[in-house]
């Protein structure tokens, strides 16, 4: 380190040598190399002589600020000097002065204090002689804290004369009057209605006139306890008050009260060691305080929680929260103050109380706007003749789902004030506590959407009479509750209470609500379609049964009851497609081509798998014995998969159609089975068939099925006729196509 700064070639060393540091750079430095030093020690050396001028500028007024300084320091410290020389002569005067005082009272000091003496002996010995009439006075005063100091206070001199036969009756006299005095404190101690301060009061005077400690100690509590009993009584009948007023006057009187009275049996009875007392007393007094605290928080905050209880759901229940958080705070306060004593019941059970009772006042309210929003859907179905699909069916659901969502996302809210962070209480350090939170989720939440899907479901007994739309609008809303509310509901509650739902085995999984409400919109919706095909198998039914088929005429048209089975499925189709989009439809939601098996008129191809070829049959090509004999639709059914009528369907249009059309033609099936038929009984049904295959092909997506047991419906019939002749395609067409 100091060769580097003895180095005579840096320009910053001290020991720089300019003259080898030219001759070192002449000698290895080539003319362009010396020329740019040049031109860098000249830049450098102008940096620096500007830096120091900027120093120079920048300090100059301090420069001149602090030798103002200095010359004023000058002339403060002569003016200075010349004062404290003044102060010195002052103080030697001053001293001077007190030397000829001093040896002036020397004489008189010593008789000063005699006379100092004996005034002090004269004025004790005459509040002696004037203190039984002093008492008398302080006694008629009801001064008595006075009295018994006056009088302890002349014990010592009684003490020190007492054997005087002059101190000697004065100490009679005094003794009668503090006897009498301490019988009256003793019944204003007794009495009725003492405040907790007078209590304390006298049962202090009480000691200082030596009363036994173990007998005030035991009448305090019990005199207390009277006192803070009727406090009790009179607190029960402020039921007109609202909440925070009637906490705030237990907390100023009864619980006032309790702490003074704690704390002054505490520093009379426990704090202090009487010898005259056993060695247990202490611990005892401490026992009996710790009973009669219990006893009495007990008490009030029973009085507290009935309170509570009666409000629940008619008052405030910030205002409430309010309260007993002013209450918890006045307990924890009175947990500080009662050293030694254990407070067993708090404020924080009385809250999760509150809240585990909030939560069933808002789960009865949310199931009660259940049921008025059910009702309404009911009236709304019922007044506008929905059936007809005059109403609009999408706006029903949207209403009542939105209502029951942002119902439950405002009791969430509600309830979630008892987790505000301003309280002095936290009912998740509990764990009764945390047991309610999760109660919220389980109870309140995962109870009513299973109260919703329970309700629902119960309209799709069959012994509900429910109107079909109103199964339809049910059944759609459960669906909308699965794929969005249930995830919404409970993503909610598990974020706004901090629950961590994903990772506990007791908590209810959102996958399982949502299969629970997709099995209800699923029953509702298998429901709807057997109500519907039930109302159209009644009119096919009525219709078979109420006809003679042996004396029909020849067929010239196709029943009404065809054209009103069509139409009615029509009006069902509307309905559904406004809740259940479809592919290969229309706005308006029918199909507008057909497949090319459908364009045929007069016969029917047998129902058969996609894998499998499609075959046509032909009736009209078989002579009669052959239409009597069974062995044709044998064969089909031989060769034909079986058709499952009452099934379940799935959340699309075209399946919930089907559904209803393959229970109303199954019905149709079965009454032609246990028909007989004429020949033109055979041609009606061979023409109402033909009809119904012209214009069922538009409400579903593939119409094998449909041909299928529109053919089974004719080979019935073909089997129950008496005479199987059917009618020529050409005249069946033109009948169907004039209806």
């Amino acid at each position: 380190m100091g060769e580097a700064n003895e180095n005579p070639y840096d320009m910053d060393s001290s020991s720089f040598d300019s003259e080898m540091y030219l001759e070192r750079l002449l000698k290895d430095c080539s003319l362009k190399q010396i020329m740019d030093t040049e031109a860098a020690v000249v830049k450098d050396t102008q940096t620096l002589h500007s830096d120091m001028q900027t120093l120079v500028y920048e300090n100059y007024n301090k420069f001149i600020s602090a030798t103002d300084t200095i010359r004023r320091m000058k002339d403060d410290f002569k003016q200075m000097e010349t004062d404290v020389n003044l102060l010195m002569t002052k103080m030697q005067s001053i001293t001077t002065f007190s030397e000829q005082i001093t040896g002036t009272l020397q004489g008189t000091r010593s008789q000063l204090c005699r006379l100092s003496e004996k005034h002090s002996l004269l004025k004790r010995l005459q509040f002696l002689s004037t203190l039984p009439a002093k008492l008398k006075s302080l006694i008629e005063e009801q001064n008595y804290s006075q009295a018994v100091q006056d009088y302890l206070h002349a014990q010592k001199v009684f003490a020190q004369y007492g054997r005087q036969p002059s101190f000697d009756g004065i100490q009679r006299d005094c003794d009668a009057i503090m006897a009498d005095l301490k019988e009256r404190l003793r019944k204003d101690f007794q009495r009725a209605g003492n405040t907790a301060q007078s209590l304390t009061e006298i049962g202090e005077l009480l000691l200082q006139l030596d009363e036994k400690t173990s007998d005030l100690a035991s009448e305090m509590l019990t005199c207390a306890g009277k006192r803070l009993h009727e406090q009790i009584v009179m607190l029960q009948d402020q039921t007109e008050r609202d909440m925070l007023e009637f906490v705030d006057m237990g907390i100023d009187g009864f619980l006032n009260d309790l702490a003074l009275v704690v704390t002054s049996y505490f520093d009379m009875f426990v704090a202090k060691h009487y010898e005259h007392e056993r060695d247990d007393f202490q611990e005892n007094a401490l026992q009996e305080l710790n009973v009669f605290l219990n006893q009495n928080i007990d008490k009030y905050l029973t009085l507290v929680q009935d309170r509570v209880e009666s409000d629940i759901g008619y008052g405030d229940t910030q205002v409430m929260l309010r309260a007993l958080d002013r209450l918890h705070r006045r307990l924890q306060a009175m947990r500080n103050i009662c050293r030694g004593l254990e407070v067993q019941r708090n404020t924080v059970s009385i809250i999760i109380g509150a809240a585990h009772q909030l939560c069933d006042a808002h789960s009865k309210n949310l199931k009660d706007h259940f049921a008025d929003s059910l009702s309404a859907v009911r009236l709304s179905l019922v007044s506008a003749k929905s059936d007809t699909g005059s109403l609009n069916l999408s706006d029903l659901i949207s209403n009542l789902y939105v209502a029951m969502v942002e119902k439950i996302k405002g009791v969430l809210q509600d309830l979630l004030i008892f987790l505000r962070t301003d309280w002095s209480f936290n009912i998740k350090a509990e764990h009764k506590g945390a047991l309610c939170v999760e109660g919220i989720r389980e109870n309140l939440l995962i109870g009513f959407l299973r109260h919703i899907a329970k309700v629902m479901c119960g309209f799709g007994d069959a012994s509900s009479s429910s109107p079909p739309n109103l199964l339809l609008v049910l059944s759609k809303t459960c669906l909308e509750l699965e794929q969005q509310g249930v995830h919404i509901l409970i993503a909610l509650v598990d974020d706004l209470y901090e629950i961590d739902s994903e990772n506990s085995a007791t908590l209810t999984h959102e996958t399982e609500i949502c299969a629970e409400m997709r099995e209800t919109a699923q029953a509702l919706l298998d429901a709807y379609v057997r109500l519907q095909g039930t109302n159209i198998s009644q009119m096919l039914r009525k219709s078979v049964e109420t006809r003679d088929w042996l004396n029909c005429l020849e067929p010239r048209s196709v029943r009404a009851v065809m054209k009103r089975v069509v139409e009615e499925l029509g009006s069902i189709e509307t309905v559904v497609a406004s809740l259940y989009e479809s592919t290969g439809t229309t706005a308006s939601g029918f199909r507008t081509t057909a497949s090319s098996d459908s364009s045929r008129k007069t016969y029917f191809s047998n129902f058969a798998s996609a894998s499998k070829p499609q075959y046509r049959s032909n009736w009209s090509n078989y002579t009669p014995s052959q239409l009597e004999s069974s062995y044709v639709s044998n064969i089909h059914r031989l060769f034909s998969e079986r058709v499952e009528i009452f099934t379940s369907v799935d959340f699309t249009k075209a399946s919930i159609v089907m559904g209803i059309i393959k229970i109303g033609l199954k019905t149709l099936l079965e009454c032609v089975r246990l028909r007989t038929f004429s020949k033109f009984g055979l041609q009606q049904i061979q023409v109402d068939a033909h009809y119904l295959q012209m214009n069922l092909w538009r409400f579903v997506s593939d119409e094998n099925l449909v041909n299928f047991l529109l053919d089974e419906i004719l080979g019935s019939a073909v089997q129950r006729c008496l005479e199987s002749v059917l009618m020529e395609p050409n005249a069946v067409e033109i009948i169907c196509e004039r209806a």
